[in-house]
């Protein structure tokens, strides 16, 4: 890669030039890719970094539910255990990259829409920066929700324990647990956000969505039933309402982008009937 593409790359300006018409050859678009790639590694290891230097915060962050949750454990006893020599090592890798990839989360999500930007029109283009700048908001809102919400969920399913059982829980496993959740809330919020990009695209029409709409909503329970790694009634509908409302929103800006876009066809409001002024 030549030194100027290596400067677009840390400027957010495309690699490789695009044509008259905004858009660029196949060959441009991989090479795009991997230039996008790249920015998104690099900043995550400036993530995983930082998160490495608040790494007290940040397991304290992680070990909260635990706490929180009403789990009846003895007074002075531990849940949580490590197994193997190198398990604090591998923990503080884990921890690290998760919180990474949480916290760079509208960088990356940035880099995703530079990727598709030239691939669309001018006017798109103009209406895509306003849901990119929700994107990264609409995902730590999430990411914010499911940890509201994973106290409850560990209660109900370490609650499933028989009494005269401990339940010791590896913490790799528990991370794992914690990052799934954490990150399916806050993809779930993104969905509705990719709907009107699909629209923006021309794929979707707000009138398709308003004719799902009822299998929409029971499609939205069914994911997040699927999808809630505690898999409790509590956890799927504080997931399912939001997403059912925020479904809504996307609904009202698809109908309102197809009708603009409507208006600006070569032969809007005019009456089929009528006779050609030629």
């Amino acid at each position: 890669m030549s030194i100027t593409g290596v400067a677009n790359i840390f400027s957010g300006r495309p690699v490789h030039p695009v044509g008259a018409d905004g858009r660029m050859a196949l060959s441009d678009h991989l090479r795009e890719l991997r230039a996008r790639v790249l920015k998104v590694a690099l900043i995550i290891v400036a993530g995983g970094i930082l998160a490495l230097i608040f790494f007290d915060q940040v397991y304290d962050l992680v070990y909260g539910p635990i706490t929180t949750a009403k789990l009846n454990l003895p007074e002075g006893s531990n849940l949580l255990t490590s197994n193997g020599p190198g398990a604090g090592l591998l923990i503080y890798f884990k921890l690290c990259g998760f919180a990474a990839v949480v916290l760079t989360s509208p960088f990356w999500l940035y880099q995703i829409w530079a990727f598709i930007m030239p691939g669309l029109h001018a006017r798109e283009r103009k209406m895509s920066r306003i849901f990119v700048g929700v994107a990264g908001p609409l995902f730590l809102s999430g990411v914010f929700l499911g940890y509201v919400t994973l106290p409850k969920g560990l209660e109900i399913l370490i609650g499933f324990n028989p009494d005269g059982l401990t339940n010791l829980v590896d913490f790799d496993d528990y991370l794992s647990f914690f990052s799934r959740t954490l990150l399916v809330f806050g993809i779930a919020f993104e969905i509705p956000l990719f709907v009107i990009l699909l629209n923006l695209a021309g794929v979707v029409s707000g009138k398709s969505l308003a004719a799902y709409r009822p299998w929409i909503v029971i499609g939205v329970f069914i994911f997040a039933a699927v999808a809630t790694p505690s898999a409790d009634p509590f956890t799927m509908t504080l997931m399912a309402v939001p997403m059912v409302l925020l479904f809504g929103i996307s609904e009202v800006i698809c109908r309102f982008n197809d009708r603009r876009r409507a208006k600006r066809r070569r032969f809007a409001g005019l009456d089929p009937d009528s006779a050609s002024p030629l």
